[in-house]
């Protein structure tokens, strides 16, 4: 679960931020990104989605496999596929899951990265 970002500050649903996963994620089935709402740790209501997954229809992945995800108030400029909508109103919180995971996971031979502030 990750309720900063890469500064240390709270995760602010008014602010706009990127995760890139990075490509070959050790897990046998699938794995997913999550939004909360931070003071009651429910989804946010009234939201198209609360997630995304490497299962979601039409995500976008770079050319070295990896994948940017986006949270916050509105999309970013590439669109909705890879965005998670945010509370303009609050904090949130994000819990990364990892199906079926692979020993690197646990070794941290892998890791995901940080969640960046980039507006």
């Amino acid at each position: 679960m990750q309720i900063v970002d890469k500064d240390g500050n709270s995760l602010d649903g008014n602010s706009h931020y990127k995760v890139n996963v990075p490509a070959n994620v050790p897990v046998k089935q699938y794995w997913s990104m999550t939004v909360y709402n931070r003071e009651t740790h429910t989804f946010i209501r009234d939201k198209k989605w609360a997630a995304r997954s490497s299962q979601t229809p039409g995500l976008k992945t770079n050319p070295d496999g990896s994948v940017d995800l986006y949270f916050g108030p509105t999309p970013p400029e590439s669109g909705e596929s890879n965005w998670v909508p945010t509370d303009s109103k609050g904090k949130f919180e994000i819990l990364a899951r990892f199906y079926g995971p692979k020993p690197n996971l646990y070794d941290q031979s892998w890791k995901l990265n940080d969640i960046q502030k980039v507006k």
